[in-house]
């Protein structure tokens, strides 16, 4: 499909979509939500594809957040313009629940809307360029409630959303925002090492482990014990030693 604001491709069974709007430090307008949210839904629909990626074009900007530019010639459609803010919000949710692993490649700075995006994904991967502002506090808005303290935890998210602060580079890796921190150059060999890792495994496995993460979130100790021996009673049946280690078995000679 030809996207207008984004890139898409596939390697190894990663998909990789680009923000591409680099002029404008790949700010987030309607059209490139739309585009985002559609390439990401057809990435989940490929069984072919085992992880996706997310990144920006250029070496500024994962992305700058919304496209204020077109949020002020929408104010006098306020009604208009709030309905697609709910849109947007319902999107960003649709991304997280995803059913593959989603990963941030922070190709540099993600304020606002580009930071509320971020902490919606699995887990994010920087350089020395990223950065994350969660800026609406700053502006009279309120978000990434249900995102940043799933990632960082309860006292450290609320700094972050009632300051409304840049975190640089060092601190987003120590405090969890990054899983890993690596020179630019190599961004994108460290990610797309990690995408292919998940990618290679079974899909369905991994999907799995994704939706009980998220199913447990606020469960007990026993009611995700339960939840996991369902899943693998009714969902996926864990495979059996013939089907898991097949190579071992042969090399082996291992008979049942």
């Amino acid at each position: 499909m030809n996207y207008e604001h984004i890139l898409s491709q596939t390697e190894d069974g990663v998909a990789i979509i680009t923000l591409n709007r680099p002029d404008k430090l790949n700010a987030m307008n309607r059209k490139l939500n739309q585009e985002l949210h559609q390439a990401v839904k057809a990435a989940e629909a490929d069984d072919s594809v085992g992880c996706l990626v997310i990144t920006g074009a250029g070496e500024k900007a994962f992305t700058a957040g919304g496209d204020i530019q077109e949020q002020l010639s929408n104010d006098a459609r306020y009604s208009e313009n709030e309905l697609d803010a709910m849109r947007d919000s319902r999107r960003s949710y649709e991304i997280a629940a995803c059913a593959k692993p989603v990963i941030g490649m922070m190709n540099g700075l993600a304020y606002g809307g580009g930071a509320v995006l971020a902490s919606s994904l699995d887990f994010r991967i920087g350089c020395e360029a990223t950065k994350f502002r969660f800026l609406a506090a700053a502006y009279g808005r309120i978000n990434s409630t249900w995102t940043l303290p799933n990632q960082v935890g309860w006292p450290m998210a609320k700094e972050l959303l009632f300051t409304a602060r840049i975190v640089g580079a060092e601190e987003a890796y120590r405090i969890g925002l990054l899983n890993h921190l690596v020179p630019r150059a190599q961004l994108r060999e460290k990610t797309m090492e990690i995408a292919k890792l998940i990618a290679a495994n079974h899909h369905g496995a991994v999907q799995g482990v994704k939706a009980l993460m998220l199913k447990q979130m606020s469960m007990n100790l026993e009611e995700q014990f339960e939840a996991e021996k369902d899943y693998t009673t009714h969902v996926l049946r864990g495979a059996k030693a013939k089907d898991a280690f097949p190579d071992f078995i042969k090399r082996k000679g291992l008979t049942a």
